[in-house]
């Protein structure tokens, strides 16, 4: 089973490996300090959030999760999602589309087209393909599933704001860089992008940088 590479102390020495080398990041460390492991289980729930997550404040998707595992009770299985009504989900807080893509997800690891488990063994290309091929899991979804919960240490959350902001202060930027152009930008920080991004996010509201 591959090593989960994303904890405290791998962020730290993947940031400093950056530090060396360049001093932008150098200062934006000295300012804002390392930022917290994200370690998120791998299986069901965690994607379950995810697609609950998008496009909704931390607050709000916290609230409507909750939510959804109380409608599913002490069996948080996909299969029980699969059997409660959608007007359960929607009283829960999922909107129309998301309640498809929950259905989606669930009905693709009951039928095996989501072989979760069998993710870890894959190269962050495969795992990503997998994730993708169910409708509402994304290319961000699926590097966000990668990252904090199979560990993988090369990524860079595509066309994420926080991302984007935090990246723009890092490098003293006029402007929030495009998706393209910060996908361009995060090249740099190979092979320790998702410890990057991880020190973006954490740059992204720092009033001192």
């Amino acid at each position: 089973m591959p090593r989960y590479r994303m904890t405290r102390n791998a962020i730290r020495k993947a940031i400093d490996a950056v530090a060396a080398g360049d001093r932008q990041v150098a200062r934006a460390l000295s300012v804002v300090g390392y930022p917290e492991a994200r370690r998120r289980p791998e299986g069901f729930d965690t994607l379950l959030r995810i697609i609950v997550g998008q496009q909704v404040s931390v607050s709000a998707a916290a609230a409507i999760h909750g939510r959804v595992v109380e409608a599913l009770g002490e069996d948080d299985s996909p299969a029980r999602l699969l059997r409660l009504r959608e007007t359960t989900l929607k009283k829960a807080g999922l909107s129309a589309p998301k309640v498809r893509y929950a259905r989606c997800l669930a009905r693709a690891i009951c039928q095996g087209d989501l072989d979760v488990e069998g993710l870890r063994r894959l190269s962050d290309e495969e795992a990503m393909a997998q994730i993708q091929a169910v409708p509402g899991l994304g290319r961000w979804s699926a590097e966000i599933y990668l990252m904090f919960s199979l560990g993988r240490p090369d990524l860079w959350p595509h066309a994420d704001v926080g991302a984007m902001r935090g990246l723009q202060r890092i490098r003293g930027l006029a402007e929030r860089p495009t998706p393209k152009q910060t996908d361009a930008l995060a090249e740099a920080f190979a092979p320790h992008r998702s410890a990057m991004a991880l020190l973006a996010w954490r740059c992204a509201n720092a009033t001192a940088l």
